[in-house]
């Protein structure tokens, strides 16, 4: 049986190729990275993208699609089906793949050497064991350990403002903990697995059987701090290159719901410069921390505030965020021609561990661009019955809105396609709207919100869901 579910790669003559490595929805970094590496090594650069989203097909050229959750699902539902794997096990298929070790090879054959870009750097990425493939990007060892929430607030509670923890080590401890907690902690507690990300692996709980039904891990070691209510979720992309130098891209307002589930974004933020000032401040002591650690790149820094307006660090995201395409845009359009992007910012962090002479901040929203992003995720599988064509041109319609062409637009991005089940926990489909004004933004995320459930056919069996 092939490992792969669809491939079609072309080389060109006289084009050096890197492997992008990740989801299709940050396709686009891709284009920023691509025409940065051209410009730094003064040759043509293109890149193959290899990515887990199934879908009926593809507006994109260069892809190889791997998935190994798809065989089983397809047993059951037919061909047609979409699931998401997850990081670990689909960079360890990746690493598997003869298809890409074949490619790797002709690609080592033509130039000297092959970049690998990713959303996030595991350890179960592998392929830079082979002479003349190279990550860049985070190391992944010291990424996988910094992505630690246990590691981050054990090192980071005389450095920042956290609400109270405790670090508890299986479901026995966590019970005790939990019992001798609600009285003292009366608005909730917020517990998370050591790794967990858009809320996969955190609750909010206020009893203890809600505890109880979401982890099972009896040796498991749990992170539970106080719940603070809040009205505000700002996070805050950035790029550390050393401890003298970290580049803070910009702050956007975080969409969560139920305490813990990330749904998207809207930039800019609503909260006064004073707000701001301390985001950037945290985020600059985070990214110290993260240099003394070993790490160069893009991150992330999560944080709340509360109704009295304190602003409480909540974690660190080693890897590039949800945000990290919407930001490149918004960059282009805002700073001077040639100006360095997040991704060669991240090239010459990784790879020199300097920033270049002429990185420029974003003061302020020149343009008057706003944008709002939301994920449409499942909660339970469904088949659909309609198809949404797909569009790969975010970064055109933020020219075409910053320059006065459009008032405000919307794009619906990777939708799976029709006739096609999509499994609990997968997306069928990502939603862009842009706009001078926060309530443009609002109008175009709610009318495409109303398109993407037109084309939902079925709510299929709850018991089914969790295929």
């Amino acid at each position: 049986m092939q490992d792969h579910f669809f491939s079609n790669f072309t080389l060109e003559e006289n084009t050096e190729y890197f492997l992008y490595i990740g989801e299709l929805k940050n396709y686009g970094i891709n284009l920023f990275l691509r025409d940065a590496l051209s410009r730094i090594f003064n040759r043509r650069f293109e890149f193959i993208s290899i990515v887990p989203d199934v879908f009926e097909q593809y507006n994109y050229d260069n892809l190889i699609v791997i998935n190994p959750n798809i065989n089983s699902l397809a047993c059951l539902y037919g061909p047609n089906v979409s699931c998401r794997v997850s990081a670990g096990d689909f960079l360890k298929a990746v690493s598997e793949s003869n298809k890409v070790h074949a490619l790797i090879q002709r690609l080592l054959n033509r130039q000297q050497n092959v970049y690998i870009y990713m959303y996030e750097s595991l350890p179960e990425m592998t392929l830079d064991t082979i002479p003349g493939v190279n990550i860049l990007g985070p190391d992944r060892q010291v990424s996988h350990q910094v992505n630690s929430k246990l590691f981050q607030y054990r090192e980071l509670q005389e450095l920042l403002p956290l609400a109270e923890f405790k670090i508890c080590h299986g479901l026995e401890e966590l019970q005790r903990f939990a019992d001798s907690s609600w009285s003292l902690w009366q608005d909730g507690l917020f517990v998370t697995r050591e790794y967990s990300a858009a809320g996969v692996n955190s609750i909010v709980a206020r009893d203890w059987e809600t505890i109880r039904c979401k982890f099972v891990g009896q040796d498991e070691t749990y992170l539970v701090s106080r719940y603070i209510p809040h009205t505000s979720d700002p996070t805050v992309i950035a790029v550390v290159a050393s401890e003298d130098d970290i580049f803070i891209a910009g702050v956007a307002d975080q969409n969560i719901v139920g305490g813990n589930r990330f749904t998207g974004s809207t930039f800019p933020t609503r909260l006064p410069d004073g707000i701001v000032a301390e985001l950037r401040r945290q985020t600059v002591v985070a990214g110290q921390w993260l240099a003394r650690q070993g790490y160069r790149g893009i991150f992330g820094c999560d944080f709340l505030v509360d109704d009295n307006q304190q602003v409480f660090f909540l974690e660190i995201n080693a890897r590039k965020q949800g945000t990290t395409l919407e930001f490149c845009c918004t960059m282009e359009q805002s700073l001077p021609p040639g100006t360095p992007n997040l991704p060669e910012l991240e090239f010459y962090a990784v790879e020199k561990s300097i920033l270049p002479l002429n990185s420029m901040e974003m003061r302020g929203n020149p343009k008057q661009l706003y944008w709002g992003t939301f994920n449409y995720k499942l909660d339970r599988m469904v088949r659909t019955n309609g198809y949404i064509p797909q569009s790969n041109q975010e970064r055109d319609a933020f020219r075409r809105v910053a320059s006065g062409n459009l008032k405000k637009d919307f794009l619906i991005l990777e939708h799976s396609g029709s006739d096609f089940v999509i499994a609990n926990g997968a997306f069928l489909a990502r939603i862009v709207a842009l706009g001078h004004d926060h309530e443009s933004v609002q109008q175009g995320l709610i009318q495409a919100t109303k398109t993407i459930e037109l084309t939902i056919a079925e709510i299929m069996e709850e018991d089914h869901a969790s295929g």
